[in-house]
């Protein structure tokens, strides 16, 4: 009898610790609210860093659901027009916020990045997600000086909201034509590990940290 009633205690806090894991799992989202690195432009988007994460997630066994609302071709203001909506849908416990490359690649105003990335972080601190900061470097195009007030501003901004810094997402694949689709600019499926591994870094000390959006 009392060999029963300890087995019933066992199988009873057991599921009991199964159901609250089940239910921690499905309010922790991962919001990656980006631009076509995230949304793997010009290849299969099962084969996107996005979706290798989720994958990597579930392997080493992190109770994380990845919503990727990233969108190709959006800018800073894009996603400031949308970030609200996104966080009230999903409520995030983390947000990564991998924005600003097409800025850049149209020479828009530095202040107004700043400005739009701060908007959007604060906005995604108030809804009690941990953001990371995922940065970006863009070629001289317009000339050295913005190119380096462009990769500063995320420095800056880290420092300022104290947020983690991925410093460059594009880390050992920029500049290398065989990690490249056709046009020279985004990443191909062979490239799409390093992208992982570059936000893995950051993110990963993180995971233990962020607790779900109520």
């Amino acid at each position: 009898m009392l060999f029963r009633l300890i087995f019933v205690f066992f199988i009873s806090n057991f599921l009991n610790f199964g159901f609250i894991h089940s239910s921690y799992a499905a309010d922790a989202n991962i919001l990656v609210f980006g631009d076509s690195l995230s949304a793997a432009y010009g290849i299969p988007r099962e084969q996107g860093w996005v979706s290798l994460l989720q994958e990597r997630l579930k392997t080493q066994g992190y109770p994380y659901h990845v919503v990727n609302a990233s969108i190709s071709g959006e800018t800073t203001s894009g996603g400031l027009s949308r970030i609200n909506a996104a966080l009230k849908e999903h409520q995030p416990a983390i947000v990564l916020i991998e924005l600003g490359a097409n800025d850049g690649l149209r020479g828009l105003s530095i202040d107004a990045l700043q400005n739009n990335l701060s908007k959007i972080i604060e906005t995604s601190k108030k809804a009690k997600a941990q953001v990371i900061l995922v940065g970006m470097r863009i070629p001289p195009n317009y000339g050295i000086r913005y190119a380096k007030e462009f990769s500063a501003a995320y420095t800056n901004l880290a420092k300022q909201y104290q947020l983690p810094l991925i410093p460059f997402l594009l880390d050992g694949i920029a500049g290398k034509p065989e990690l490249t689709i056709e046009d020279g600019l985004h990443p191909n499926v062979t490239a799409q590990p390093q992208l992982l591994d570059n936000v893995w870094k950051t993110l990963m000390p993180v995971l233990g940290k962020a607790t779900p959006a109520k």
